[in-house]
């Protein structure tokens, strides 16, 4: 087997928006390059550090908050736990006194218009999403290292064959959806039973179930969130939140006091078709409003695609009986799997395979969750993420102003229909007779991604990020 071994959460990362690729990844190198200065020096020897952002992580960073991102990371702060309401005086007082404190530990000069470089027309051979650090130290010496944000928050340094998670032997490997399968007849187990016994390779099932349901609570605070906060987005588009609005249209404004009321006022206005495709819109709505706010959301595989996955089991919660602990672990379990084979196969990272690797992927992943919690059979499963797929290929990633906003928070609610109606549809088909399979339309996906024109990787440089003209403050 070829390729590093994928957790479930490795594919669902706690972190905070609006990109995984572009924030949580780049905020999680500049950790590790603190991180790897202590083993060099101490850091009280350090005396400056500089930043050189390369690509896609210059075009489109301001927008993207790579920036900030950085500054945090290099200050010691966790994604996972900083308080995002903290963010923006943060990064004003490092702006107004020109300082951090690196590590946590040691005050340094840093003035993040000098020491951070956006490299608009340069970029590194590896990945499109590059950035390089620079520190010197006090006797003269100094280090560069170089990482690169892979998409879904993975991180790569440069040098390294793997993106430095630990091996571990699985008892049922797998790269492609044909290994799963096979894994699946051979001993009648279920997609999610299957990725179920790979993680006890890592830690108790115990431990893994816990796990998966703080990832679904992170999940449903982040829509609930997301569903009770009005006003504007940030970053110059002046865009409208719509999911606090449209939440009260649809439940005519009723009082209830927690999650728990809420949802179950959801579930007493029935199954109509246009009721239930109104919410599962608000559902990912309400996420992706979250994430390009700076708030704090799960990569499920990113972040510009949160909203996909946790509206679709939004909708398995409210409108299937999928109320249920184990029930919902199976759900993310099973998402999980379908991920890591498109991670494995093609790409999760817009910036080399354009929206198809983001919204496509997460969308693939949905379909294929839900049609396991359905009922479906292992192909059925597979089928319906082939399906999803197959009808997000070729999507282009055109960020207007490279923010994550337009069209990407409205790609989530069509990602999540699809999901939807791919599962419904795989469940009322015999896949024995399909015409595509899932690791076709991975490769499919791959080989797309590699003919596409780089302006549509997220680049704001082609489609509708050209040709929709705004006026924008300067950054």
């Amino acid at each position: 087997m070829g390729y590093e071994p994928i957790s479930v959460f490795d594919m669902f990362k706690i972190g905070v928006g609006p990109s995984s690729s572009h924030t949580l990844g780049p905020w999680r190198a500049a950790q590790r390059f603190v991180q790897s200065i202590e083993l060099l020096q101490p850091l009280q020897n350090v005396q400056s550090v500089r930043v050189l952002l390369y690509g896609s992580l210059a075009k489109t960073g301001k927008g993207h908050g790579t920036d900030v991102a950085i500054e945090l990371g290099l200050c010691g702060d966790d994604p996972v736990t900083f308080d995002v309401n903290a963010i923006d005086s943060k990064i004003n007082d490092i702006a107004a006194m020109k300082k951090m404190v690196l590590g946590g530990r040691h005050e340094i000069d840093f003035d993040p218009t000098e020491d951070i470089d956006f490299l608009m027309s340069e970029s590194l051979p590896f990945h499109p999403n590059a950035v390089t650090f620079l520190a010197m130290f006090s006797n003269g010496e100094s280090v560069a290292e170089t990482y690169y944000s892979i998409g879904g928050g993975f991180v790569v340094k440069e040098g390294e064959t793997t993106t430095g998670k630990a091996q571990v032997q699985l008892p049922f490997p797998v790269d492609t959806a044909q290994d799963l399968l096979h894994w699946c007849m051979k001993t009648g187990m279920s997609i999610s039973e299957v990725v179920m016994e790979n993680e006890n390779a890592w830690r108790s099932e115990e431990e893994t179930k816990q796990g998966i349901l703080n990832i679904w609570r992170v999940m449903h605070e982040c829509i609930f969130k997301g569903c009770h906060t009005e006003g504007y987005l940030p970053g110059g588009l002046n865009v409208k939140r719509r999911a606090s609005g449209l939440n009260k249209k649809l439940l005519h404004q009723t009082a209830y006091k927690d999650f728990a009321e809420w949802i179950e006022m959801i579930r007493k206005g029935g199954n109509d078709f246009k009721y239930t495709l109104d919410w599962v819109s608000c559902f990912a709505l309400s996420v992706n409003e979250e994430n390009a706010s700076f708030g704090r959301v799960v990569t499920a595989p990113t972040n510009g695609a949160a909203g996909v996955i946790p509206a679709v089991l939004m909708y398995y919660v409210c409108f299937c009986n999928g109320h249920d602990e184990e029930k919902i672990i199976r759900f993310l379990a099973t998402a999980s799997e379908v991920g890591s084979i498109f991670k494995k196969g093609a790409t999760i990272s817009a910036a080399m395979g354009g929206c198809q690797a983001e919204i496509g992927v997460s969308s693939a992943m949905a379909a294929a969750a839900l049609t396991e919690c359905m009922g479906g059979t292992q192909k059925q499963v597979l089928m319906a993420s082939e399906i999803a797929m197959e009808h997000h290929l070729g999507l282009t990633c055109d960020p207007i102003a490279g923010l994550v906003q337009v069209p990407c928070i409205e790609r989530n609610t069509m990602g999540a229909i699809k999901a939807i109606t791919a599962s419904q549809l795989a469940l009322q088909s015999t896949p024995d007779f399909a015409k595509v399979s899932l690791d076709a339309v991975v490769k499919t996906m791959w080989d797309t991604s590699q003919d596409m024109n780089h302006k549509y990787k997220e680049t704001a440089e082609g489609g509708l990020a050209v040709n929709i003209s705004l006026a924008l403050p300067e950054c």
